[in-house]
């Protein structure tokens, strides 16, 4: 087997794993937003709109401002990362997701470096917390738009696991295992609960921490999914045509 061959295998192999990881960081990210900034979600939209409509009827303590600034940043970062990654074929999509993934990172480090002034100080929070969720919205955002493009099958999106729990009940209701990629579903959810549970828990040691470990955590899934080596001898992984979409 030549060595683009060997190093096309592996990349297929990684890519998915490194969605997992983070749709485990998208599970700590919406722990921190949910539990720390007001009950609002910074990386699962549809809880937004589900607030925004409670409070439409007069649901009180729910926080119409937080949700709408939530929205309107994830919707930023999902146009920023849609008009970049348009039109980029293949494996120069995957250099794509890496610069993504980057910025991604920077973004939560910025959020917990903004959160370290406000740890502690209630009043402070109050004021200030719409720099953080502006911050994790729009790296949110950012690679839902990136993620979407690379067209893993069921792993198209690292933020709501709906269709997955759909997907893997609907296909074990029809026997169909052998189209099913049932173990990528498995994992999206439990990968999503545990990132979740780990916020919960890390959110005893203040905001920033939380936020610090899903910065490292995207870096990590990037260096596993998408190493730099090699790159341009390895042609895309199956899950990608040529324009990046499912074949």
């Amino acid at each position: 087997m030549s060595a683009p061959t060997t190093s096309r295998a592996a990349l297929a192999d990684r890519l998915p794993i490194g969605l997992l990881m983070l749709t485990a960081v998208s599970g700590t990210v919406d722990a921190v937003s949910f539990l720390g900034l007001g009950h609002i979600f910074t990386a699962n939209m549809t809880g937004n709109v589900v607030l925004l409509a409670f409070a439409a009827v007069g649901t009180p303590g729910i926080s119409v401002s937080g949700s709408i600034t939530s929205l309107a940043a994830f919707l930023s970062g999902a146009a920023i990362g849609g008009c970049f990654g348009r039109g980029i074929p293949g494996l120069l999509r995957l250099r794509w997701f890496r610069v993504s993934a980057v910025c991604e990172a920077a973004l939560l480090f910025a959020a917990a470096i903004a959160v370290i002034a406000l740890d502690g100080d209630s009043t402070a929070l109050q004021d200030r917390q719409y720099a953080v969720i502006v911050l994790t919205a729009l790296a949110m955002g950012l690679r839902n738009a990136t993620i979407r493009q690379l067209a893993v099958p069921d792993l198209t999106t690292t933020t709501v696991v709906t269709m997955t729990l759909t997907g893997l009940v609907a296909d074990l209701a029809l026997a169909d295992s052998s189209h099913s990629h049932s173990s990528r579903r498995v994992g999206s959810i439990a990968s999503l609960f545990v990132g979740a549970a780990m916020g919960a828990l890390l959110l005893r040691l203040g905001l920033a921490v939380p936020l610090i470990v899903a910065a490292v955590g995207v870096l990590a899934a990037i260096a596993y999914a998408a190493p730099p080596w090699n790159l341009s001898r390895v042609r895309p992984p199956s899950s990608l045509g040529a324009r990046g979409e499912k074949r």
